[in-house]
């Protein structure tokens, strides 16, 4: 079966030439195909596939001026190989060649120009080699290991500037710590924490200048300390108060002592 592109052509332009290629007698033997699995043709499907085919090759391919090449046959060729492809000038050829070798090779990754590659190290490092990456410059870095690390090393990230990552540092910090992030800046942040804190500490979220944290205060807080929140300026957290408060009286003359 053939690709759907009908032309075979290298990463120069140029229509490829099986009559003056080096492996000229691999195609009588089926491990090469024009148009189908082919390491000098410029798309990256039928590289793949010429490797895939002949793994054996890779060793010799992982300088070849294409990247796509490069890339490719990182994935394939042997491990002690590959460490000068780091230092490679794309980004992918970085990445593949970083996921399969030792984790003391590719700690310098941590600091790769490329946002993408950072990011991706991150599934390969443990928690206390992803520290120093607390406070990489790409938001969605920080992300990405506020998703990833223990909740215990979340502490360090309580200030992040950006929002999301606070989010998620809300979302999955101890429960012992969540008072630390009461102050937030952002309501949405405030809202993760109110959503997560047991109702004797919610008290210090009765007066948030967001209705919504404070709704959510009134839905959970102690009904003893609902009294405040029952005249609230906004109607819907007046009225999560005043129902819990009423829905309590009644059942206490239900069930009186």
């Amino acid at each position: 079966m053939m690709d759907e592109i009908d032309e075979a052509r290298d990463w120069q332009g140029n229509e490829i030439d099986c009559a003056a290629c080096a492996h000229q007698d691999m195609l009588s033997a089926g491990l090469c195909r024009l148009k189908h699995a082919c390491v000098h043709d410029r798309y990256a499907r039928r590289i793949d596939r010429f490797f895939n085919w002949n793994p054996g090759l890779s060793n010799s391919y992982i300088a070849h001026p294409h990247f796509e090449v490069r890339a490719i046959s990182a994935k394939h060729a042997s491990p002690f190989v590959l460490q000068p492809l780091l230092d490679d000038p794309e980004e992918t050829v970085r990445w593949n060649a970083a996921r399969r070798l030792p984790k003391r090779l590719i700690l310098r990754l941590r600091h790769d120009p490329h946002r993408e590659v950072r990011i991706r190290i991150v599934s390969l490092l443990d928690d206390a080699e992803l520290i120093p990456m607390m406070a990489d410059p790409d938001y969605y870095v920080r992300l990405v290991i506020a998703r990833r690390v223990a909740a215990p090393l979340l502490a360090r990230m309580i200030d992040d500037p950006e929002v999301e990552v606070r989010r998620i540092v809300a979302q999955r910090l101890p429960r012992d710590w969540l008072l630390q992030m009461v102050d937030d800046a952002d309501a949405a942040v405030r809202l993760e924490i109110a959503q997560r804190l047991s109702p004797d500490l919610l008290a210090r979220l009765r007066h948030d200048p967001d209705w919504r944290v404070r709704y959510e205060v009134a839905r959970q807080i102690a009904v003893e300390d609902i009294a405040e929140l029952a005249d609230d300026a906004d109607a819907f957290v007046q009225d999560m108060a005043r129902s819990r408060r009423l829905n309590s009286q009644g059942r206490s003359m239900e069930h009186p002592r």
